[in-house]
């Protein structure tokens, strides 16, 4: 049986570490777009406008296929990595690390730097509360007002919610099932007589 489930955060969450005179601030979001981690950056270069750097990295999608680090201006490797290595670490996906330094004057070196962009990055995640979430497939029902009852049984058998409702001669409805039940489900419904099933 595959595994059909993820790891990301349920809230933002923040962070610090402090290093010779440097400061780290950790902000850990849960994102789901490109369009979310672009506005949460936006933001954060805004609010942190006089700070030297802001690295962060990503990680989208359930199956973690989307990712970036980015270590802006920061010796290469130094900053973005260390992040995306803590987002690995955690297992997480769907989560934004972004880690804002303001220089203290003193050099940390490359070791020293990877070590603080790291920390930071783990204290934001540890100070943040972490869910699973299932990988769900969304389906459109169709039927008569006639089948009503049995698409309801079906839906109180697998456990399923219903929404975007229409109740008429015509009805509708979506559910979301688990993507490990979603075949069984399908079955099921086509076992159905007069109700059209979609993926969407």
């Amino acid at each position: 049986m595959f595994d059909d489930t993820y790891r990301t955060l349920a809230a933002p969450a923040e962070g610090l570490y402090k290093e010779k005179g440097s400061k780290f601030l950790a902000f850990a979001y849960p994102v789901h777009t490109l369009d979310e981690v672009k506005a949460r950056l936006d933001t954060l270069r805004k609010e942190y406008f006089d700070a030297r750097h802001h690295c962060y990295a990503y990680i989208l999608g359930p199956r973690k296929d989307a990712w970036r680090a980015n270590d802006d201006g920061e010796p290469s490797g130094t900053g973005g990595r260390p992040i995306h290595g803590q987002l690995l670490s955690a297992d997480l996906t769907d989560t934004l690390v972004v880690v804002v330094r303001y220089f203290g004057g003193i050099l940390l070196g490359a070791s020293g730097l990877a070590n603080a962009y790291k920390t930071a990055a783990r204290d934001a995640i540890d100070h943040a509360q972490i869910v699973e979430r299932t990988i769900d497939v969304r389906y459109r029902l169709g039927f008569a007002y006639e089948a009503m009852n049995d698409v309801m049984r079906l839906l109180k058998d697998y456990d399923l919610k219903p929404q975007q409702q229409h109740f008429d001669l015509d009805c509708s409805l979506e559910v979301e099932v688990r993507q490990s039940l979603s075949v069984r489900f399908y079955d099921a419904v086509a076992d159905l007589r007069c109700v059209r099933i979609d993926v969407l």
